[in-house]
């Protein structure tokens, strides 16, 4: 079905929007998973250590142990699911430290436009390929945003998590939405695919280390730099102008046709 094409031929109604969280939500990648990881390999004798420029090629993997798994077959270094289960346990103390902490930020515009959305009736999910530990830890240190959030849905709850379309298809029936009446925020590839792979109109703010994304802009219903806030205007780089400076409730009713 084309984006904003209501099954019955008239204009699609807004009704829930999903949102991914690493990269989307907030900064959690470079200064939130990644040290916690760093960490986790000390604590456990793995014999990893991931910079920047490292971490941003694991991140073509969706799903963090995932990535250990394949970090682990390309230097031979054999670890069993009860290891990959401790080392998970592990890292969530860590990354949950962090967090509490204050070193992850959420990105521009997402307070403002989740308030936004939910003042105006429209829901707010979670949709994320990432445990619920973690997004537990990003919402109880901001615990002005989870009454915000309708529901939350993990990779904890499906087999296959991104760029599979499972996540997004159990969003839609726990929320009881038809795919024509919301819309997906992403910022990778995975996210992107699995959105569309459910039938979902996508909205991009991509990551800087998504550098396959770029060649697929045009399967996203628009791509902005960032949700905007006072100060720190959305540049558009694909799709309808922006005209209020800012992604606002208008602008995504707008890109769905509603």
């Amino acid at each position: 079905m084309v984006p904003g094409l209501a099954a019955g031929g008239g204009m699609a109604m807004l009704n829930v929007v999903f949102w991914d969280v690493d990269g989307t939500l907030a900064d959690t990648e470079m200064d939130g998973h990644r040290p916690a990881f760093n960490q986790a390999f000390k604590e456990l004798g793995l014999p990893f250590h991931w910079d920047r420029e490292e971490y941003a090629q694991r991140l073509e993997i969706p799903g963090g142990l995932r990535r250990v798994q394949q970090a682990c077959l390309e230097v031979g270094h054999p670890i069993s699911a009860s290891q990959l289960e401790q080392l998970r346990d592990c890292k969530r103390r860590h990354y949950s430290e962090r967090v509490a902490s204050g070193h992850v930020g959420w990105r521009p515009g997402v307070r403002r436009i989740l308030a936004e959305l939910a003042s105006a009736g429209i829901a707010n999910w979670i949709v994320t390929s990432s445990g619920r530990a973690s997004v537990s830890a990003l919402l109880q240190a901001n615990t002005d945003a989870t009454s915000m959030f309708s529901g939350i849905v993990t990779a904890d709850d499906v087999d296959r998590g991104k760029p599979a379309p499972d996540l997004y298809q159990l969003a839609m029936d726990r929320a009881v939405v038809p795919p024509d009446q919301a819309l997906a925020i992403e910022d990778s590839l995975a996210g992107l695919d699995s959105a569309r792979g459910a039938g979902l109109a996508c909205l991009l703010t991509p990551s800087p280390w998504e550098t396959a994304l770029p060649a697929r802009f045009g399967d996203a219903i628009a791509v902005v730099d960032q949700l905007g806030d006072p100060g720190q205007p959305t540049t558009v780089i694909s799709g309808p102008a922006c005209v209020e400076g800012s992604v606002t409730v208008k602008y995504l009713q707008e890109l769905l046709g509603g």
